[in-house]
């Protein structure tokens, strides 16, 4: 059973999505929380495994409230997926940089907001390639400026897993990364897990921030 928390402002809000995860069987609505403070409360009493979390709220926001339950070894283990309307790209890396596992827009279809928090609490693709995109598309319109220094475990990376940090910020699955490279979905999954292992990302949606920050990908490409 995947226990999660709902983070956010509007009652409306949480009340629809409570009434679409709790029609599925594997999954539960422990708790609900309209400002980040309370999200990280519900999160620790009620031993949430996903937090489905508002960026915009009164008091602590969805950024904060990422890295505080991120940032606490208590609480290991428990994923952040945040919903975002796009509205300020900053606000997005920003959530992502935090420890967020990904991001969904508010118009997402319900079978796939369910598919997503099933995806996400098992630890696997943990940002859809459609997500990825959209974040790419956003954050190439205004690049990150380039980092002074190397960022530690770039030098780590083999040519061929900095060539699949550029496919994951591109939006690719293991499926498509092992059609575009000619490689096996397995093979590419190693690469991404190695890649991930490397710089120190918690996930795919890191692992994109990563190749901005570090140079490896810019925008256009």
């Amino acid at each position: 059973m995947i226990r999660v928390v709902l983070a956010d402002d509007q009652a409306l809000l949480r009340g629809t999505f409570r009434l679409l995860l709790d029609s599925v069987p594997d999954i539960e609505v422990v708790g609900e929380a309209s400002d980040g403070a309370e999200a990280v409360a519900v999160v620790r009493s009620a031993r949430a495994d996903l937090v489905l979390m508002d960026i915009r709220m009164p008091g602590v926001d969805g950024v904060e409230a990422t890295r505080r339950i991120t940032d606490d070894d208590a609480l290991a283990g428990v994923k952040v997926l945040v919903l975002t309307t796009f509205e300020t790209d900053d606000v997005v890396i920003a959530a992502l940089r935090a420890g967020a596992s990904g991001f969904l827009g508010k118009g997402i279809a319900p079978e796939d907001l369910i598919a997503a928090v099933r995806t996400v609490a098992g630890g696997d693709q943990l940002l859809s390639p459609a997500a990825t995109r959209a974040l790419v598309e956003r954050v190439t319109a205004t690049p990150e400026p380039a980092v002074a220094a190397p960022l530690p475990g770039l030098a780590d990376l083999t040519e061929r897993e900095r060539e699949i940090v550029g496919l994951v910020a591109r939006g690719m699955s293991n499926d498509e990364i092992g059609v575009h490279l000619f490689i096996s979905p397995a093979t590419a999954k190693t690469h991404v897990s190695r890649a991930l292992m490397k710089t120190g990302s918690r996930d795919r949606a890191q692992l994109v921030v990563f190749g901005y920050e570090s140079g490896l990908v810019r925008g256009g490409r």
